[in-house]
């Protein structure tokens, strides 16, 4: 059974989608469906060559790093010469110091909730279970460079990793989140 389809600014869109935007998405979003089609054509219209030149970029660049190491499927890995191979092919750019990043029109809850934001499924255990403990790492993370732990009894910040260090994070953390 193929999808029926509604012609709709240029684009051709399954009637499902279609209902879907008219009934559900649109009504109380402050956007009419038909001015939603007609920004999405727009955009497909702006974005869509300049994708296509970006896809085929990639493609070229996979098939050559595929082509290396099938070349090199034999040999033990060399970090060096591959790093120079993907330098070479343009996949990997000189680093640089000079970035300044700017944002404008950033979601309320980006700009104002600091830390990474991890949105996964909570169906799959294995992700939400990543997700909980990169949130845990960045608390640790965050712990062992400020002064909410005390330098004494061996504890102070240093260049390396001290353990000393370490412990009274984690027994910080773990007290704080049984407090919590």
């Amino acid at each position: 059974m193929t999808t029926p389809y509604i012609q709709a600014n240029g684009l051709q869109i399954a009637t499902p989608l279609y209902d879907l935007v008219d009934r559900e998405i649109a009504p109380g979003s402050g956007m009419e469906a038909a001015a939603f089609w007609a920004s999405l054509a727009r955009v497909l219209t702006e974005f869509t060559p300049r994708n296509r030149e970006l896809l085929a970029v990639r493609d070229t660049l996979q098939e050559q790093i595929d082509a290396w190491h099938r070349e090199r499927a034999d040999r033990p890995h060399d970090p060096v010469a591959y790093r120079a191979f993907l330098e070479q092919i343009g996949y990997l750019l000189p680093e640089t110091d000079d970035i300044a990043i700017t944002t404008t029109n950033v979601d309320r809850e980006i700009a104002l909730q600091p830390g990474p934001q991890l949105v996964v499924p909570v169906k799959n255990a294995r992700f939400a279970l990543n997700a909980a403990n990169a949130r845990w790492g960045s608390l640790y993370d965050a712990l062992y460079g400020t002064d909410a732990i005390a330098e004494s009894e061996g504890a102070g910040q240093g260049n390396g990793y001290n353990p000393a260090r370490g412990e009274k994070v984690i027994a910080f953390a773990r007290d704080h989140l049984d407090q919590v």
